[in-house]
């Protein structure tokens, strides 16, 4: 029953007390979010309307779609179609190959992570330089997003500090305060800002009443991206297309408060069509989206904005991290895209859920993804994926619960079980749940016997 995810968890728990960091570092944003909702009283309603909007919008997305991208076009923005991650790989590619980019820019995509955009184009002799500063210290160190809102929030400011020491990023030896290191990282992204030929930002929303590309940033670096160089490319799931401006109002309500807890994020950009002088294009992705759309149990995944509450509320993924899950997005939501991208890779992470639904309860677009692990869990067998041991221990207790007799002899024998050591049922090979866990007493009496004799006195 040891999974990919169950052993890389294993591996992270070993350092208790970076584990518990971890999760009360994500239990107090999960905290703060409840805050930010107490104080909406039209929360729920929120919520309700968010998840109707998204919904009509992914069964109208041809049309709105097609509004979108001729609303750009009126503007002199060019935009392409990329079916899958080569597609839109190569598109980027020769774009900037037409404009003899050598240095491109970026500010925080999660799209261009699902396409490897990066190590692409770094193939190809462009040097790709991440502006966020979580996705710029994880890019010096080598690692992916360990969260989809927070990608390095798994270190910490010890290892940062080093880290730029050696890169030469600051020159303070010791000095870790988060200020000083964050003006290290200003300094030192500032003059890729000022050399770079190109800057892509990614899409939180497209309106497609308007044609604008609404980018959502605490940090101003996607503004920095688009204002600095001459060419700004857009990385957009085709998911991402919202209505109107009364959708995009309702959605910059939500996100920020479910995903940091703050009420807005520090900065909204809208892009609709490049400055004077400059070059827009708009790459839409779909790489399995409309697949996804076309699951008659799964497509409502569509709606997710990207937020991270599933994640900051999941117990699993607060005390695993996000490097256990095999897929590139952790927690609930990436449990449910590594399904849709590949079942016969990501099934693993389906037992990555104690299906308490907190993260149905907190999705601003009630995406419910834990509901769906649920759904998912009940294709394992028909995927070829089920867990053989539990198959057994299913049909067995099948057995035993349709035939009274055996079951009360069952009972009645129970208490042997105390004879067996403990350190057999903590074993690898014999019990995987009992690891963590301490042996059951199986009382002398079953609480049926003991009802029916009470009874009998009586």
């Amino acid at each position: 029953m040891s999974t990919a995810h169950s052993r890389a968890a294993r591996e992270f728990t070993k350092n208790r007390e970076k584990t518990a960091w971890h999760d009360d570092t994500f239990w107090s944003i999960r905290t703060k979010r409840d805050h930010m909702a107490s104080e909406l009283p039209e929360w729920e309603e929120l919520r309700e309307h968010a998840s109707a909007i998204k919904r009509h919008t992914a069964t109208h997305l041809a049309d709105y779609l097609d509004k979108f991208s001729t609303q750009l076009e009126s503007r002199g923005v060019i935009v392409h179609w990329a079916k899958d991650a080569q597609e839109f790989n190569e598109i980027t590619f020769g774009i900037l190959e037409s404009h003899k980019v050598e240095k491109m820019v970026k500010s925080k995509s999660m799209l261009t992570e699902e396409c490897g955009m990066n190590a692409y184009l770094e193939q190809r002799g462009i040097d790709v330089v991440e502006t966020d500063l979580g996705e710029r210290i994880l890019q010096l160190l080598g690692q992916k997003p360990s969260h989809i809102v927070m990608p390095a929030i798994h270190l910490t400011r010890q290892e940062v500090g080093e880290m730029f020491e050696q890169k030469g990023i600051s020159h303070e030896k010791g000095n870790y305060d988060p200020t000083y290191l964050t003006r290290c990282a200003r300094r030192h992204l500032r003059d890729e800002f000022m050399e770079a030929q190109a800057g892509m930002t990614g899409c939180n929303f497209g309106v497609a009443e308007t044609g604008d590309i609404v980018v959502c940033t605490n940090e101003g670096n996607a503004d920095m991206s688009t204002s600095m160089p001459k060419l700004h490319i857009v990385a957009m799931g085709i998911e991402k297309v919202v209505p109107d401006y009364d959708s995009v109002a309702v959605f910059q309500r939500l996100l920020c408060r479910c995903g940091t807890g703050q009420p807005t994020t520090t900065y909204t950009s809208h892009f609709r069509q490049a400055r004077p002088g400059a070059e827009m294009h708009v790459v839409l992705v779909d790489n399995g989206r409309s697949d996804i759309l076309a699951n008659p149990e799964h497509w409502e995944t569509l709606k997710c904005i990207r937020c991270g509450a599933c994640m900051n509320t999941c117990p699993v993924y607060r005390r695993s991290g996000g490097y256990s899950y095999t897929y590139f997005i952790p927690g609930p939501i990436g449990v449910n895209l590594g399904m849709l991208h590949d079942p016969q890779q990501h099934s693993g992470n389906l037992s990555a859920c104690s299906l308490c639904l907190s993260c149905d309860n907190v999705c601003p677009t009630k995406v419910n993804p834990g509901s769906q692990i649920y759904y998912w869990r009940q294709d394992l067998d028909r995927l070829g994926k089920a867990d053989k041991m539990k198959k057994a221990m299913s049909e067995g207790m099948s057995l035993l619960y349709n035939h009274p007799a055996l079951y009360t002899t069952a009972l009645r024998l129970a208490p042997l079980a105390n004879l067996v050591p403990e350190s057999l049922t903590r074993s690898d090979s014999l019990n995987p749940w009992g690891i963590g866990h301490a042996k059951p007493e199986f009382a002398k009496k079953s609480f049926h016997r003991i009802w029916k004799e009470d009874i009998d006195k009586k």
